[in-house]
């Protein structure tokens, strides 16, 4: 039994929600006080995490069943659990119905206005997962999905979409599609070979490398804008330059001549980066409402 809910934590990489969990919990701390002037509640926190996961739940199960035979194909991938045999499609599909069913629940109990977005959240997790098959643009649609985490936290406490709101949408859409394009420079050949869609497979790694430097130009300054909307001060603004010390780093160790610290560039920095702006907008924000 252990051994199949370790195979399931793998399917859905666990250890990947560290990417936008923190955000998701800082959209509810910067919606909450930048609308109502007050901290989230505890139980909305626990609720927002809980349809979070949920969420991402299906959403990595829904992208390993469609992907099930390109991953077979591909030498990095094959060794996934379902084209390894150690889950069989059924099983995630049924997995895919219980972490919506946790979805739907966990929304449920948040304000109401977050429930009726539910049907816009399901269609960018259902069609994400095909989007490889016809447009590079794929990366994008990834980012405004991962995105609606953020988002999500954000409308959960205060029930609305404001232009600051968007502000922080965006902002953390181009940071997902920034570094999944990096990961995407790994499979540029087999994409290539496939017929599959993405930046690296149609515009090469040198170019693909230039995507996602614009791409995180645009994350970086949607942080610094939201600095000068939001009530936030002096503490994010450190996170901030931190932040984008990380992003800029991230970059500085990939070149096409040299993608040997790939890994440490899309998991380690990216990680990174939403822990520590998380904490320091975290500080800055119950410093001044405590």
């Amino acid at each position: 039994m252990f051994k199949k809910i370790g195979t399931y934590l793998e399917m859905i990489k666990v250890e990947h929600t560290l990417f936008a969990l923190p955000f998701a919990f800082m959209g509810a701390l910067l919606g909450s006080v930048a609308v109502f002037d007050h901290l989230p509640s505890w139980g909305d926190i626990g609720w927002i995490f809980l349809a979070m996961f949920g969420a991402r739940s299906a959403a990595f199960g829904l992208n390993r069943l469609a992907d099930q035979y390109i991953d077979a194909k591909n030498p990095r991938t094959a060794g996934r659990a379902i084209p390894a045999g150690l889950l069989k499609p059924i099983e995630v599909i049924l997995f895919i119905i219980l972490s919506f069913g946790v979805f739907f629940w966990a929304t449920a109990e948040l304000d109401p206005f977050a429930f009726r977005l539910l049907p816009i959240a399901i269609f960018m997790l259902i069609i994400y997962s095909y989007t490889k098959r016809f447009t590079w643009l794929c990366h994008v649609v990834l980012g405004l999905t991962t995105a609606l985490a953020p988002l999500g936290g954000w409308v959960a406490v205060t029930g609305q979409i404001d232009y600051k709101a968007i502000i922080f949408y965006v902002a953390l859409a181009f940071w997902t599609a920034g570094f999944d394009v990096i990961y995407a420079c790994q499979d540029q050949d087999f994409d290539s070979k496939e017929g599959l869609y993405s930046i690296p497979s149609r515009f090469g790694l040198n170019k693909a490398l230039w995507f996602a430097r614009g791409f995180h130009v645009i994350t970086a300054l949607g942080f610094i804008i939201l600095l000068l909307v939001t009530p936030l001060s002096w503490w994010y603004l450190a996170g901030t330059i931190i932040a984008c010390g990380i992003l800029f780093y991230q970059h500085y160790i990939l070149s096409p001549k040299d993608m040997s610290k790939l890994q440490t560039a899309f998991f380690t920095m990216n990680i990174t980066l939403s822990i520590v702006l998380f904490v320091f907008s975290m500080i800055d924000l119950v410093v001044k409402y405590l």
